[in-house]
């Protein structure tokens, strides 16, 4: 958490002086979805929602903006390894780590270039009036509640 304050402090006031800037903060879903099993993960998430949110609310003034992406599963190598352990607990076979992406939103996670394109979009122009928001993309896994 301590690491995106201090380096946005650093890169923010290189911007407010030249007055012209975007800072595109990638957290992760759990800020939003809390999870029992990565407290610590959810705090830090939740935290950097926050601090995104204020630092974003204000920077207008300095002719800024300031957003935050929170990505929900995204198949990076991180995730696949991750997913390989689980299969190979699982299902006694590594290979079958794609089984278990079934249940995710449209069978699969996040691909790393849907992040880049939302991340491009709201730098862009075309995206000029947003700042101090938060654009969560996890397939709708946010707005999903599991039945108890």
């Amino acid at each position: 958490m301590f690491g995106y304050i201090n380096m946005m402090r650093r890169f923010y006031a290189q911007m407010a002086a030249r007055r012209s800037g975007v800072i595109i903060n990638i957290i992760g879903a759990a800020g939003q979805n809390p999870d029992s099993a990565y407290i610590a993960g959810s705090t830090g998430n939740a935290s950097l929602m926050a601090f995104t949110c204020a630092m974003g609310g204000t920077a207008p003034r300095d002719n800024l903006r300031v957003l935050g992406i929170n990505p929900g599963p995204v198949q990076t190598e991180r995730l696949i390894t991750l997913m390989k352990t689980r299969a190979e607990s699982q299902f006694g076979d590594a290979e079958k780590w794609t089984e278990l992406m079934k249940p995710m939103a449209f069978g699969r996670a996040a691909k790393p270039e849907e992040i880049g394109w939302m991340a491009a979009f709201l730098a862009s122009d075309l995206s000029a009036y947003t700042t101090g928001t938060i654009v969560t993309i996890d397939g709708g896994g946010s707005s999903r509640r599991s039945a108890l």
